[in-house]
């Protein structure tokens, strides 16, 4: 294989007029998230992406031993600790049976001494829809006002969703999605977790995938998703293969590209992620809806890389903020992790 290629800032830089609609779009996120709790008819602010929480547990990333050599300062342990949050997609919450099958897997890493190296939002859809800046922008305002002003606001959603049609129409995009409907009764940890976007491994630029090992995919069908969650950790434990790829070629691997996946880079795999029986924390407890996984709270040598992932830095801040302050306020008591 060739050298990879190294990281550089270009690839994260906005122009004006993206920064413009961030701030407009970070505006359509507090707003969201002030309201959240009537929107979602829970006593807490939610999130304004991911807000349903299934699950969170404490569980174990161990290193592998075969990694080559050039990966092996990135690992100075042979293990390190994890916060995972399981979670649905929508943005309101709904207490039905059978939600959407778009769901996430964030991890956070953390070492012996307990502090923040990475966090990773992992989902279980390996591309993004939309990779112009602005189209996405006035998309994702779009949804968030069409929560807050409902029918006011449905003809500016409907435009923009157009808009994102062409983008979607990708062999890699239409493969995918047939995939996720064929799965779409398949237990939560039977699916494949992806970055989607890439990150920087020190001054390499990675994907990154999670390969669940011996999960049942028909685990608990009759159950929402949550209480098959519980049904599973009460009796099993978890475990997959986490494994990366490399930006070799930026024709074969495109950082701003998300709607195609990466070719001709081979995975590698770094380590496996183990959650032991009886290991889930209790997901109505205030101070999980006080959790951070944004990654740019990660160590800068694990930040992710690229234009749409640069907006991530703004959004998951302010949702994080105004969250944080709602829930101080509803519940008395501020949690910091």
């Amino acid at each position: 294989m060739p050298n990879p290629i190294l990281y550089n800032k270009k690839f994260d830089e906005l122009n004006e007029e993206e920064k413009k609609l961030l701030e407009i779009n970070k505006k359509s996120i507090a707003d969201f998230v002030e309201q959240s709790s009537s929107i979602s008819d829970v006593n807490y602010a939610t999130r304004n992406a991911h807000a349903k929480t299934y699950t969170v547990a404490k569980g174990t990333f161990w290193v592998d031993s075969s990694i080559p050599e050039f990966l092996k300062p990135f690992f100075d342990s042979e293990k390190f600790n994890l916060l995972i949050r399981l979670s649905n997609a929508q943005m309101k919450i709904k207490n039905s049976k059978r939600d959407i099958p778009a769901y996430g897997f964030a991890v956070q890493i953390r070492d012996e001494n307990n502090h923040l190296l990475s966090n990773y939002p992992l989902v279980n859809f390996p591309l993004f829809p939309v990779n112009s800046v602005s189209t996405f922008l006035k998309l994702f305002t779009a949804i968030n006002e069409s929560y807050i002003k409902s029918w006011s606001s449905l003809f500016s959603l409907i435009v923009q969703i157009v808009k994102v049609i062409p983008s979607v129409l990708t062999g890699s995009f239409i493969r995918n999605a047939f995939k996720l409907f064929s799965k779409r009764n398949d237990f939560i940890l039977s699916f494949d977790y992806h970055s989607v976007g890439a990150y920087r491994l020190g001054d390499y630029m990675m994907k990154i995938k999670l390969h669940p090992k011996s999960v049942n995919k028909n685990m608990d069908k009759r159950q929402n998703t949550k209480k098959a969650l519980k049904n599973y950790f009460q009796n099993n434990d978890f475990a997959a293969d986490v494994l990366i790829q490399l930006c070799y070629n930026l024709k074969d691997q495109p950082i701003n590209k998300l709607n195609v996946e990466w070719k001709n880079s081979p995975y590698i795999k770094i380590g496996e992620v183990k959650i032991e029986q009886g290991a889930l924390l209790d997901p109505r407890d205030c101070s999980n809806e006080l959790l951070s996984f944004n990654p740019f709270e990660s160590k800068a040598i694990f930040h992710p890389v690229g234009k749409i992932q640069k907006l991530r830095e703004g959004a998951y801040k302010v949702s994080v903020q105004t969250r944080r302050k709602i829930n101080t306020l509803l519940h008395g008591k501020k949690v910091e992790l």
